[in-house]
């Protein structure tokens, strides 16, 4: 299986290696997310909403239908609704509350929100009732004055229109039915005066109108909600959930791509510059003591389980110490296989790798069985175990050696890093003949029959020197 970071798309397969790979963050994130869309809803949530519907008789533009839906939630309206509802709040925190738009037509729709459904439906009511009476109260402070003005026009134009209509009749009796050019002249003139008498009555209409535009009708009350408006509390909860889980999903497939550790067997084998002898899988009991990050922050990454990396390559995991101790001895017989004439082997394992240091015990464990002075047959040449540092690795450079075996653990090492150890082989003039690739497994159960050699070194393990002899380092 290939590591996500050299995969040009997400695929399913790897969104669900997350998934199971980091089940408990990820559950973390998943609740962090539904607290934080609990917080939200007590901002967000508008709980219950209603709406009441005013309606505005006679022609109106539709700037005119904007500006009495501004006047609805203006300060005014809205003082009068809380003094009226006296609930100890002040118009100016109504307004958060109250939405008024054009629903069309000349329909005005006022919407009030509260945290019941009793409140929404007296708060719309409410606002919606105290927005007609000023509306009438103040088209009635200046009706008088218009009225009286508006009158006077509405008599001119009937008078116009009576003085039309008589000088028309006039024209029709002196107009002859012939087809002289006073006839012509004179129907063409009543088609005029006709024309002027329709602008006339249009004018008329429209002044009849104006007077009736201060009429606003409530239609009717709001009614009751029997459910929250959305966004709701669930919804918002739900959200905050879920996109907490998908942003930890994103943020472990960016931090995957991120990653430039080499986890592929083929990878780390190219980087050493040497043939890839194959994985093994080394149980908890013989990886050693872990090195734990101190304090409660090593702790917190211990229980959500980010201690250990989720985008390894799966290798099958050996069911007992009967298959494991065959899968080590095939490793071997690659060895001997690929170097035939090597008859002693340096095991090069970076020094804060336990994992790769306990694979290394059991390769030299297997390589030196306890039956070798009864005559038994070794699976491969003789190894002897060296630690290095990855940052600087210095290695031996001892005579009796043919050749460098490295076993690293999958996605621990960078490839500058084994490229560094490939070169510090080099400058002590070894050739690296192979890389073993170690993986962590669980603990097996044990077969009495054939139960495994004990993990032992055939020389002990050095820190920084191996035996005072000089070592050869890589810049």
């Amino acid at each position: 299986m290939n590591p996500p970071s050299s995969d040009d798309t997400v695929r399913l397969a790897t969104v669900g290696q997350v998934l199971r790979g980091r089940w408990r963050v990820l559950t973390v994130l998943t609740v962090v997310g539904a607290l934080a869309g609990f917080g939200a809803s007590l901002v967000l949530s508008p709980g219950y909403a209603t709406s009441a519907t005013v309606l505005l008789q006679g022609p109106r533009q539709a700037d005119e239908l904007l500006t009495e839906a501004e006047v609805a939630t203006s300060s005014v309206v809205l003082d009068r609704a809380a003094a009226a509802l006296g609930w100890r709040v002040t118009g100016v925190e109504l307004q958060k509350s109250v939405i008024a738009k054009v629903a069309g037509g000349n329909v005005i729709q006022i919407t009030g929100e509260a945290d019941t459904p009793e409140r929404a439906q007296r708060l719309t009511d409410q606002v919606a009732q105290q927005f007609v009476r000023f509306s009438t109260q103040l088209v009635s402070n200046t009706g008088d004055a218009s009225a009286q003005v508006a009158q006077e026009q509405r008599e001119a134009l009937r008078q116009q229109v009576a003085q039309t209509n008589q000088r028309i009749i006039d024209l029709a009796k002196s107009a002859n039915q012939g087809q002289t050019v006073e006839s012509v002249q004179a129907r063409t003139q009543l088609e005029a005066l006709r024309t002027a008498l329709n602008q006339a009555m249009n004018a008329l209409d429209q002044a009849d109108a104006a007077t009736g535009r201060a009429n606003m009708v409530l239609m009717g009350g709001s009614e009751r909600p029997t459910s929250q408006a959305p966004p709701t509390r669930v919804q918002l909860i739900a959200a905050g959930a879920l996109l907490f889980l998908v942003l930890g999903v994103i943020g472990h497939l960016f931090a995957a791509r991120a990653d430039r550790r080499l986890r592929n067997p083929a990878e780390i084998a190219a980087a050493l510059d040497a043939a890839p002898l194959g994985s093994v899988d080394v149980p908890g009991g013989d990886a050693g003591d872990r090195p734990r990050a101190p304090g409660p922050g090593g702790r917190i990454r211990r229980l959500l389980g980010m201690d250990t990396p989720w985008h390894l390559p799966r290798l099958p995991a050996s069911g007992d110490d009967r298959s494991r101790h065959i899968r080590y001895r095939r490793v071997l017989t690659r060895l001997r296989d690929g170097a035939p004439a090597a008859r002693r082997v340096l095991l090069v394992v970076p020094d804060d790798d336990p994992i790769a240091r306990g694979a290394a015990g059991h390769l030299a464990a297997v390589a030196d069985p306890p039956g070798e002075a009864n005559g038994a047959a070794r699976p491969g040449p003789q190894l002897r175990v060296a630690e290095v540092t990855a940052d600087q690795p210095a290695v031996p450079d001892l005579a009796d050696v043919s050749g460098v075996l490295v076993v690293v653990t999958a996605g621990t090492r960078t490839a500058w890093e084994l490229v560094g150890i490939t070169e510090a082989c080099a400058d002590a003039g070894h050739h690296v003949v192979g890389a073993v690739v170690a993986h962590p497994a669980g603990k097996t159960s044990r077969r009495p029959a054939a139960p495994a050699p004990p993990v032992r070194p055939t020389e002990p393990i050095p820190t920084h020197d191996v035996g005072g002899t000089m070592m050869a380092g890589s810049a």
